[in-house]
């Protein structure tokens, strides 16, 4: 019986970071403060709810400075229909008065899960928002299901995911982690469309269906 041919994943990867590599995350933010205040918000919501609930939040704390001066009730009316929203409130004002001004808002890995709130997944999310240079993967609801679906590893818990990703992508090609969550999006779902999909002749699931 033939052996499976070994994929050489930062090869196969490249179709993927070329059509997602870059692209804004769909959490609509204008500055890093506005991009970690709604990282914390979205766990376990959508980000179009956040998108939907920000604007009049930051209309009335548009800043670091603004948030610190608040206690944690103050947040309750443009929160409050999100999931965990008291805790929520309590991390963010938290996270505001231990960094007290938008220029120090901290952009390593090491000082962001520091704050309330922040794991990792979050803090990959905000040092790619910000520009900075990655520390590790994105590894979302969507990479969850997109990573073992591929083929890339056979973990299924968060960290794991990461772990492996970290080992088998050199730093440059890191952003897989958002990519994967596009096409987790878009095209890898619950119920994925395969055919469409442009990583289906690399895809574990896809060779299995094809049986």
């Amino acid at each position: 019986m033939p052996t499976k041919k070994k994929i050489d994943w930062p090869e196969a990867i490249r179709p993927l970071l070329g059509q997602y590599k870059n692209k804004k995350h769909p959490l609509e933010f204008q500055n890093v403060y506005q991009l970690i205040v709604m990282v914390v918000l979205s766990a376990r919501s959508t980000d179009a709810f956040v998108n939907g609930i920000a604007p009049k939040l930051f209309a009335a704390f548009p800043n670091v400075e603004s948030l610190a001066a608040v206690e944690p009730e103050a947040l309750f009316p443009y929160i409050g229909t999100l999931t965990n929203f008291a805790n929520k409130a309590k991390w963010l004002t938290a996270i505001a008065r231990e960094i007290k001004t938008d220029k120090d808002i901290p952009l390593s890995m090491e000082k962001l899960i520091k704050l309330p709130g922040i794991g990792r997944k979050s803090a990959n999310v905000v040092l790619r928002g910000a520009g900075a240079p990655p520390e590790g993967v994105i590894v979302d609801v969507h990479v969850l299901r997109v990573a073992p679906r591929l083929g890339i590893t056979k973990a299924t818990d968060a960290e794991k995911v990461e772990e492996h990703l970290m080992k088998i992508l050199p730093r440059e090609e890191w952003d897989a982690g958002m990519a994967m969550s596009f096409l987790g999006r878009e095209v890898c779902t619950p119920k994925p469309k395969c055919e469409s999909c442009l990583m289906n002749a690399v895809c574990l699931y896809y060779s299995r269906l094809k049986k």
